[in-house]
Parts: structure tokens; sequence; C-alpha cells
């Protein structure tokens, strides 16, 4: 699977982990976040991701920040998007199975490293239930 990641400052070491994990499962990883902890605008980072998601550039994506709300506030301003900002696994496995959701947020400060490994596995394990939540979902975008 093709898989889109950005992070601003607070997450280059969860980034980092992330990549690694995912590539040893064979995953590609198109990489726009930053790699310093040096101050940064996530913005510059969310919108590569979401648009590389809504053209098909990638399958799914994964920002990170420090709270995941400037992030995925970002990321959701493109209409195709669904992003989640999760803490557990099991969030994000609601998020897929329920929303559709294809842009997991991380919120770096307020999750471990392993949890954040955890919780990007679940969501790309996980598929979306369709069924009573897909006319939700199809609710969710302004036309």
């Amino acid at each position: 699977m093709k898989i889109s990641i950005g992070n601003d400052h607070a997450g280059p070491d969860y980034k980092k982990a992330i990549v690694d994990f995912l590539e040893k499962q064979g995953h590609e990883i198109i990489n726009h976040g930053t790699n310093t902890n040096d101050s940064v605008d996530y913005p510059d980072f969310g919108h590569p991701v979401a648009t590389d998601v809504e053209t098909g550039k990638a399958e799914l994506g994964i920002v990170i920040c420090g709270s995941g709300n400037g992030i995925a506030m970002t990321v959701n301003k493109h209409q195709s998007i669904r992003a989640a900002l999760c803490w557990t696994k099991e969030i994000a496995a609601l998020a897929r199975q329920h929303n559709d959701a294809n842009i997991i947020s991380i919120p770096a400060r307020f999750t471990s490293i392993p949890q954040a490994v955890e919780m990007v596995e679940t969501f790309l394990k996980t598929e979306f239930e369709g069924g009573r939540h897909q006319n939700r979902v199809n609710k969710i975008a302004c036309k």
C-alpha cells in the first residue's frame, strides 16, 4: 500500500518509528514531514498528505502534530478527506469501520510512540463496514 505521511516539529521521532514499521511491512511511504524539532507550520505538511490521498497518489494518510488537532483541521478542509484524531487503537478501528476515515491524525504530545505505531497498524488493517454507515459518510462532505 502507498501511504502519505506528514508531521510538524512535534512528530519527527513518531514519524521515524511509524515509517520504519510500515516499510518492514512492505508499504511504500511518501514523506512530507519535517525531520527536525525546529518549529514549523503544520499546514505546510498536512496539505500535501491530503492532496496525495485526494488524488489517489496514496491510499491512506498519516498526519502528526502536538495535539493532533491543528493538522486534522487542516487536512479535513479537503472535500474528500475524512481525518480522524485518534489516541487509542480502538478509536482508530472505529474511525475506519464507521467513518471510512482515510487519514489518521496522531497527537504526539498525548500518545507514546508504541501507541502511535499500534494505532497506525490497526488503522491500516481495519476495513470500512459500509452498510448503515455509508449513508452517514455520504453526508459528511459539503457539496
